[in-house]
């Protein structure tokens, strides 16, 4: 049995034993995702929007369930619209596309993104679009990787463009590879080099970056749990030093993998955890939930440990204009609803039921609204609750839902609502008898 398998069975063991001890209430943390589970985020800065890249555990996966990856957009830090499926295991054609889509990255260069995507067993390849949002499409149709070593730790891959242009890739567990890159971005030069200074503690899941002339590999670090490590070089081919943790490993962490960027004059660090499923069962299973927190530099460089993700996050660095079209996919918190996504709509929530909410964060009424306009397509109807600033805050309106026949028929429904200004968190609160009361596609206040 390899280390890989060796880790992925000790995780197991050890969640399901901390899963047995911890109950559902005890769970505060609200990962960043809830109407999916999502892994192994890769943001990206592009454009003053921060593309979310992540793996995907399926709703009824037990173990590693992971067919295709998702992509979510965020422009304040809190609030996060979803896009769906930006790739999947069936985008390569030497693939079987029955599972294995682990962790990928995302890197612009001369106006194309580079997507490496690997496929757990299957080896490390790379898509390309003219648009981060997709789509995605195999210019080689093979593996980018060839190397001799076992590949089953042809796993994460980091991909990282120095200055003077060099581009690298990195990828690896329990060994910690890279490779330099052509301009080109989908073909290597030289021999892949298995890194003699693998820092303390390196598991999996390499993050490579450059911030103020020091060169950071961050990484899943001991196991298990896993937390967040880091190691520092005046190099990007090392050596590297170990600094500490990025965030701690402790009981709640388990596995783990790093995703750091600078945004708006704030610097932050993403990574995953199981606490989306601990609020809904007690019993373990291989479903993540992406988190995300605000980290400081200290004035040397060095990273300020956290213990564990807030139990709110980062504060908001923009705003929701509810004065334009704000999809209903956007939002800061939910619980309850899910999402899907067809050609007619796009992306859309549903599954919803009585009880169920939605928090959007950071709303901007810089002017006091009249009326509250929505997308909506419902079989039975309902209703939804218009809040300020809580779940049960101020009652700005209700919105009644009428049946449209089905839930693909799509028809817009408005309703006064109080006068209101300043910068409030928007809650929706859905009210109605049964399940799928209706599914919800856009919202505006006029």
């Amino acid at each position: 049995m390899n280390t890989k398998i060796n880790s992925i069975v000790a995780i197991c063991l050890f969640t399901m034993t901390a899963f047995n001890g911890m109950a559902q209430s005890s769970i505060k943390q609200k990962p960043i995702i809830q109407t999916k589970y999502t892994a192994d985020p890769a943001p990206m800065v592009h454009n003053d929007t921060v593309f979310l890249y992540t793996s995907h555990d399926e709703d009824d996966a037990k173990g590693f369930k992971m067919k295709d990856w998702l992509l979510y957009t965020s422009t304040d830090m809190v609030n996060w619209t979803e896009h769906g499926v930006v790739a999947s295991l069936k985008d390569f054609s030497w693939v079987k596309p029955d599972n294995g889509a682990w962790a990928i990255q995302c890197i612009e260069r001369n106006g194309k993104f580079y997507l490496y995507a690997p496929m757990h067993g299957q080896g490390i390849g790379v898509l390309v679009s003219d648009s981060p949002y997709g789509p995605f499409k195999d210019p080689l149709g093979k593996r980018l990787v060839y190397s001799d070593h076992n590949i089953w730790d042809d796993i994460d891959p980091t991909p990282f463009i120095d200055d003077d242009g060099q581009a690298y890739l990195y990828w690896g567990n329990p060994s910690l590879y890279y490779v330099k890159l052509n301009e080109d971005m989908i073909s290597t030069s030289g021999e892949v080099v298995k890194e003699p200074t693998k820092p303390k503690n390196y598991q999996e899941g390499p993050w490579v970056y450059k911030r103020a002339g020091h060169y950071y590999l961050s990484y899943a670090s001991t196991c298990c749990p896993e937390g967040i490590g880091y190691a520092m070089s005046n190099s990007p081919t090392g050596p590297w030093e170990y600094k500490g943790m990025v965030v701690e490993a402790s009981e709640k962490t388990r596995g783990n993998h790093p995703g750091i960027i600078d945004y708006k004059g704030k610097s932050y660090v993403f990574g995953h955890s199981y606490d989306l499923l601990k609020r809904e069962t007690s019993t373990f299973y291989e479903r993540r939930s992406v988190d995300m927190d605000e980290i400081i530099y200290n004035p040397d460089g060095t990273i300020q440990t956290l213990s564990y993700w807030s139990v709110d996050g980062p504060k908001a660095v923009g705003t929701i204009n509810p004065f334009k079209r704000v999809e209903a996919e956007t939002m800061a918190w939910s619980e309850g609803v899910k999402s899907d996504k067809n050609d007619k709509t796009g992306v859309f929530v549903n599954q919803i039921d009585n009880n169920d909410y939605i928090e959007v964060q950071a709303v901007d009424f810089n002017k006091a609204p009249k009326s509250f306009q929505v997308s909506a397509a419902s079989l039975t109807g309902g209703k939804i609750e218009i809040h300020l600033d809580t779940k049960e805050g101020e009652l700005l309106g209700v919105c009644d839902i009428k049946s449209t026949g089905d839930l693909n028929s799509w028809k817009e429904f408005k309703t006064k609502v109080k006068k209101v200004t300043g910068v409030h968190n928007v809650v929706f609160v859905f009210k109605g008898d049964g399940a799928s009361l209706f599914n919800l596609d856009w919202w505006m206040f006029q």
